[in-house]
Parts: C-alpha cells; structure tokens; sequence
C-alpha cells in the first residue's frame, strides 16, 4: 500500500478487488491472544472523537478492522460505502464519513457540469440510505481543473451542490468537500486552498456544507495549519490526519506536531471526528496496527 493512493485504493475499496489473505490477521498479529499491556483498550480522555480510513488498512478486511478498532478503544472508521455498512453495524462501529462508493471521483466532481446529472443522482439516492442508517455526514470533490479557472470552478460547484442541498438540510445530512494537495497527490485538483474551499461554502450558505480539512494536504500545498484552522473553523466539518513527509505514522518522524493541532481543533469547539489517514509503512501488519494505536494515542489531548 505505500505506493497506492486513496483513489486507486477506494476503487478497489468500491468493486471487492483488494486482496485479503486467507489467514485472519487479527490471530496473525495475536490481538484475540490473552489481554496483556499492549493489548488493552486505550483510556481515552473524550476530547476528541477518534476514526481511521479505511483504505489505509485495505491489507485487511472490513470485519477485521472493526475488531482491531474495538481493540484500540474507538468506534468509527470514515470512508464507507453502503456494501459495507452492514459490517459495521454487526460490531457496533459508526461511519464516521460516508462515500457512496464507486460512482464517485476525485477527478470527476462537481466542479464540471457534465457531471452533475449523474452526482446529483447518486447523492439524492444516498441521503436516504444514510438516513435510514443514522450516518450524518457523506465526503464529495471538487474534481480537476482540466484547464478551468477558480472562478468557474467556483460557480458550476454551488450551481450543482445546492441542487442537493434542500434534501440534506431536510434530513441532517451534511455534505463535506475535502481540500486535497495538488502538489503531489493529486494533480491539478481543484479544491487545494483553503481560501477556495471557504469561498465555496459561503457562496453555498448553509450549515449542511462544510469542508473536510486534510491536515497532510494541507501542510504540503499551505502550510499554517493552525492558525488556518482558527480562522476558518466554522466552515470545516472533519479532520484527516497524515505525517509529512510522505503520509506515515504522525510521530516524532514527521515535521507536524499533532498535540498542539489537536489542541487548536478542540479549542475551536469542534466535536466531530478526526479519522487517521496515514499510510502505515510498517514491514509486517502487527506494526501496522500497533501504529493505529498510537496514532490516535498521540491525538487523544
């Protein structure tokens, strides 16, 4: 997985093609072993409502890491498409962040009106499944330039996005459009400033929209990341994580200090989720999952 991007790996994700081994990694890693220290459930301090991304943990299935969450002490992972709502349900583990699956596009989003027939579809058809589930809140993109200035990228997402908007206000769902680097990850990217992404939820005007703040992408194409966050914290509605550089464990090996960034998001008020979504480059999953562990250890302020 370390060379694989959230946009290939959420279309594995989405058609069931990522590869599971045969043997449950949970007895690989010997987390059903006997309780010792490390094993146990992490005291966490309530301040902040921890998930993980799946897509970083696709080297096992969807059953296995709602264990390995319980076993950490958390209940939510982000990024779920409605196959496997039903999984998470089954151990009691909430959707932190829905995604409706393999009709969606990082490249391909509201920014282009060719595609707002389909996207608006898909997400009305959502919102109801949703609801009926009792998630709250559902990820979408600005998709690339392909060439387009800001300002029309601006126009055609609001003219599509509040198209959708009514349905989401009428059932609580809010819908959140996340800010992703186009320096490195994701090329020509539309929403990869702040400032953009603020502009569009104003010219939006609702409560139901809100961004989705990734605190990896955002130090590679802005940087001040918590001032950014204090000054625009009433237009975010989610947090990822990410070490920078190069998207691995959030520790003393990367240039961010998560402590003090979680202490400026709870600052602010903010009681929603903050999902991990680093790119665990561990040689064997034991390690990969122990850094899960201590990723959000080290969020828990």
């Amino acid at each position: 997985m370390n060379k694989t991007n959230r946009r290939d790996a959420l279309k594995k994700l989405a058609t069931g093609t990522v590869a599971i081994g045969t043997t449950s990694i949970l007895s690989a890693t010997g987390i059903d072993s006997s309780e010792n220290e490390n094993d146990k459930a992490l005291k966490l301090k309530g301040n902040i409502n921890h998930s993980v991304c799946q897509w970083t943990y696709g080297f096992i299935s969807v059953d296995e890491l709602c264990q390995v969450v319980k076993k950490i002490g958390f209940n939510a992972i982000d990024l779920m498409s409605p196959k496997d709502w039903p999984t998470l349900q089954k151990y009691g583990i909430y959707s932190s962040m829905c995604y409706i699956g393999g009709k969606v596009s990082l490249t391909e989003g509201f920014n282009d009106k060719k595609y707002h027939e389909q996207l608006i579809k898909d997400y009305l058809e959502v919102i109801p499944m949703m609801v009926k589930a009792g998630y709250k809140d559902v990820i979408c993109f600005s998709g690339s330039r392909n060439g387009m200035d800001d300002e029309t990228g601006l126009k055609n997402c609001a003219e599509g996005l509040k198209q959708i908007m009514p349905t989401a206000e009428k059932n609580g769902i809010t819908i959140h459009m996340e800010l992703l680097n186009s320096k490195v990850d994701h090329k020509d990217y539309m929403c990869d400033k702040t400032p953009w992404g603020v502009e569009l939820a104003k010219r939006i005007g609702s409560e139901n929209f809100k961004l989705l703040y990734d605190i990896y992408h955002m130090q590679i194409d802005e940087g001040d990341v918590i001032r950014t966050i204090k000054d625009n914290y009433k237009y975010i509605g989610h947090y990822h994580t990410g070490g920078v550089p190069g998207r691995h464990i959030i520790d003393e090996t990367q240039e961010l200090y998560y402590p003090a960034i979680m202490k400026a998001i709870i600052e602010t008020g903010y009681k929603g989720y903050v999902a991990q979504e680093f790119i665990p480059n561990e040689k064997d999953n034991e390690t990969k999952i122990a850094a899960l562990k201590k990723a959000v250890k080290i969020c828990d302020v």
